[in-house]
């Protein structure tokens, strides 16, 4: 077997960043990595930058709710592709609480966008804008774990097809490769299972409404956000 030719990173750049989430994530990184810098104090605050760094988090936050327009109508396609009316209820369940809360938030958020643009007053919507993410990355965290219970099955009868072939002295080719791509799709997972945790305590602070708590310190959701954004970029990166 030859190595495939290792992609031109030119053009795997240009594949990515067109891609909304691809230049979302990017303007992520960049909103967070502000956020964490004004968190540490390092820039006093009457220092002039300190102002720049928090209008341009601003800006960059209002930026990335328009990369979002009509991107519930992705979740809306993914419940109907999951077929969960032939799913059991607890199944049917989890597939509505993350692609439900999930397309509900993106549909807020798009009037939560026009409220920060000032065209419309709505700012009421960002509590229930929060609380329908925070719900999605209840049913999407759930679906993933589940998900890892049956690559962890699958990896164990590979596993044992292998072993047994390799006492039997049987190439063993095939399942080698397979067990190769399930790993990676494991490691995959468990860094969605990561981000989803990451962003799922943003949401929680998002809904406490800036209550005063150790998870809700402004330096541990900026880090959160910039965990998140990294490994969505790794992700949205490997994927493109």
């Amino acid at each position: 077997m030859t190595n495939p030719k290792p992609r031109d990173f030119l053009n795997h750049l240009e594949t990515y960043l067109a891609k909304r989430d691809g230049v979302d994530k990017l303007l992520k990184i960049s909103r967070y990595t502000t956020k964490i810098i004004l968190a540490s104090s390092l820039i006093p605050e009457t220092n002039p930058l300190t102002h720049r760094l928090k209008s341009f988090e601003s800006s960059v936050g209002v930026s990335r709710k328009a990369f979002r327009l009509g991107k519930f109508v992705q979740d809306i396609n993914a419940l109907r592709a999951s077929r969960w009316r032939d799913s059991n209820r607890g199944l049917a369940l989890l597939l509505i609480l993350a692609y439900g809360g999930e397309g509900l938030y993106y549909l807020v958020e798009q009037f939560v966008w026009l409220s920060k643009s000032g065209l419309i007053d709505a700012k009421w919507l960002q509590k229930m804008s929060a609380w329908a993410e925070l719900v999605g990355y209840v049913g999407s965290v759930s679906l993933k774990v589940r998900d890892l219970r049956e690559i962890k099955e699958e990896e164990a009868c590979v596993a044992s097809t292998i072993e047994i072939s390799v006492t039997r002295g049987i190439g063993c080719v095939g399942e080698e490769e397979k067990m190769r791509k399930l790993k990676e799709k494991k490691t995959m997972k468990v860094l969605s299972v990561l981000q989803d945790l990451a962003d799922g305590l943003m949401a929680v602070a998002d809904v406490r409404d800036g209550k005063v708590g150790v998870l809700s310190a402004p330096s541990v959701i900026a880090s959160a956000g910039l965990f998140s954004a990294i490994i969505s970029t790794h992700k949205d990166w490997v994927s493109c």
